[in-house]
């Protein structure tokens, strides 16, 4: 299973401040329209770079087994708890002692137990991304950010001008960013 966020990051003023800027809007009609569309360029920008922009609080449901799983998401900043996971959806905590976990210097993730349960899946806990905040971000992860933004915003009465995500500026400032993963 890929990883679900259970605490989006929180998005400061800042940022619509800055994508107001950038697009030349006064008025605050529109705030939640740009959140969104900030919400939308931070997840294009993970998609794109294989790395989540600004921190999170995640979860994933893994193999109860005894292999070392890579988690999701990156980078993992803490993994916080392992419990396993009932069919009814119930969730024990583990003990300290039955699993492991370590993030590598990459920050990729991974956890495995140390002893069988009854159960077949675990359920991790973690937090992962770059940045803390948005003033935090690398400047070009920030600015392909707010210039996808403000793409979208510009093109959502003309479909054919919203067809390349991200347009090829962006990918250009996400590029050195960029995770590549071999499967």
């Amino acid at each position: 299973m890929m990883r679900a966020i259970i605490a989006p990051p929180a998005l400061s003023s800042a940022a619509i401040t800055e994508l107001k800027a950038w697009l030349g809007v006064t008025r605050s009609t529109e705030d939640a329209e740009l959140t969104m569309l900030i919400r939308a360029g931070l997840e294009t920008c993970e998609g794109f770079t294989g790395t989540m922009p600004l921190q999170s609080g995640c979860e994933q449901v893994l193999r109860a087994d005894g292999e070392w799983q890579v988690l999701a998401a990156s980078p993992v900043q803490a993994i916080t708890s392992l419990a396993a996971l009932d069919l009814n959806g119930q969730r024990t905590a583990l003990a300290a002692g039955a699993y492991e976990f370590d993030i590598d210097a990459n920050g990729h993730g991974r956890v495995r137990l140390t002893r069988p349960i009854d159960q077949a899946r675990v359920v991790v806990v973690f937090s992962a991304g770059m940045a803390a905040n948005w003033e935090a971000l690398p400047d070009a992860i920030r600015h392909g950010i707010l210039r996808l933004a403000a793409h979208q915003h510009r093109a959502r009465d003309d479909e054919r001008k919203a067809d390349a995500m991200p347009p090829a500026v962006v990918a250009a400032l996400w590029r050195p960013w960029r995770r590549m993963r071999i499967a």
